[in-house]
């Protein structure tokens, strides 16, 4: 599929800032399953400076600077990106991975120890019984466990609009049966991590409704395995990812996938309100 994208966000202050560095996270990845054609940002206002960096997951991040008192700051992105993944289960495992619980060897173990950490403090019961659960039924079975939970979350748990906010516990959002993409993506990270299947959080944008012009930033999950490397889960939609999904950045923490992160100091020394605005625009080509 090839995607053109228009992504326009605008955030306005109650005060005049200046606004502190930003990092913006909201150039498409280019790998074997998508590849990047055409980037431009632009951003007011205009930035005393910018630096194109990869991050330690090798996700493309701009850290941009300013110099110019503002009430306001709008970034505004054009891309076109062609995505190739139509089997998402194209793989071969290696055997020893076929059964849950993984165990990892000590050498790898090590690199994906940060995707095999829970996202809360402490593992919530109600995931590791969710858990056990799905084992159970799908007689530890890993491709199947992944298909499972992934069903779960969609069949169970109603989809809600929350446009601010960091990504609930996952067993908030379990108990609640309800949240945003992202919640539903923690929630599949936590029970992943809960049977030692190494996962991270990532942002980026999914087809939708060819009818709806308009669009929301999406979320959702992608797990390591052995012999397949990283493969998405989509648990908002039921469906592993395919080539309707366009990633931006992943990562084991979820604020390192953030499109736009930064701060302000206002001129006066008190704390200046800012609301967002963001205007997403897909179509395929």
């Amino acid at each position: 599929m090839l995607y053109q994208i228009s992504h326009q966000t605008t955030y306005t202050y109650s005060q005049t800032v200046s606004l502190n560095p930003h990092f913006v996270r909201l150039c498409p990845r280019c790998d074997h399953w998508q590849k990047l054609h055409n980037f431009s940002l632009l951003i007011s206002p205009q930035p005393q400076g910018i630096s194109e960096l990869i991050d330690l997951d090798g996700n493309n991040v701009s850290k941009v600077w300013f110099n110019t008192p503002t009430n306001q700051l709008n970034l505004q992105i054009l891309a076109q990106v062609e995505t190739w993944q139509t089997n998402p289960f194209n793989y071969l495992l290696q055997p020893w991975t076929t059964t849950l619980p993984l165990d990892y060897p000590s050498s790898l173990y090590t690199q994906l120890k940060s995707y095999l950490k829970p996202y809360s403090f402490l593992l919530d019961t109600v995931i590791v019984e969710l858990a056990e659960e799905i084992i159970q039924e799908v007689n530890a079975n890993t491709v199947a466990f992944l298909s499972k939970l992934n069903q779960c979350i969609y069949e169970n748990c109603q989809y809600i609009t929350r446009e601010t906010g960091e990504p609930w516990q996952a067993g908030i959002t379990w108990r609640r049966k309800q949240g945003s993409c992202r919640d539903f993506a923690i929630l599949f990270m936590e029970v992943c991590r809960a049977v030692g299947l190494a996962a991270r959080f990532v942002s980026g944008y999914q087809e939708g409704d060819p009818e709806q012009q308009e669009r929301d930033l999406h979320a959702w999950a992608e797990v390591y395995l052995p012999g397949a490397g990283w493969r998405g889960y989509d648990p908002t939609h039921g469906l592993a990812v395919s080539d309707r999904n366009i990633a931006l950045a992943a990562s084991a923490i979820p604020s390192y996938t953030a499109p736009v992160s930064g701060t302000v100091n206002s001129q006066n020394g008190t704390k200046a309100d800012s609301r967002l605005a963001a205007q997403i625009m897909i179509k395929s080509i």
